[in-house]
């Protein structure tokens, strides 16, 4: 069973994307904060994180930075969700070591989706 770590300070987010993930078959462990994130990382080592970029204590920018320097060789997909939904946004992300975007709010097929395509499960997407 794969895990994904999902790092988000809005608690009604975090649960939803959790049930969503869950429903499909996936373990799912919650941070409320980028350092919380971090240390679950470092405990759990998740196939796949989904992190907030605006959460106190650590931003999702700089828990990815530190996610990246501690895997350097590890090829783990990292996801930014965020409310950030601006021209730029996307290539901001992308320039921090987040290999994909998506901007609240989302479509739960397209969370699924998203998540079936970065740990390479063909099953329905």
């Amino acid at each position: 069973m794969k895990t994904i770590l999902v790092a988000d300070d809005n608690e009604a987010n975090r649960e939803l994307v959790t049930i969503i993930l869950e429903r499909e078959g996936y373990r799912v462990i919650g941070a409320a904060n980028g350092r919380e994130a971090l240390d679950l990382f470092q405990q759990q080592k998740p196939d796949l994180v989904l992190l907030d970029i605006h959460m106190p204590e650590m931003n999702g920018y700089d828990a990815v930075r530190a996610m990246r320097a501690q895997s350097p060789v590890r090829v783990l997909p990292m996801v930014a969700l965020t409310a950030s939904a601006m021209p730029g946004d996307s290539d901001e992300a992308m320039s921090h070591g987040f290999d994909a975007y998506l901007a609240k709010p989302y479509e739960i097929s397209t969370v699924i989706a998203l998540v079936k395509q970065m740990l390479n499960d063909p099953s329905e997407y």
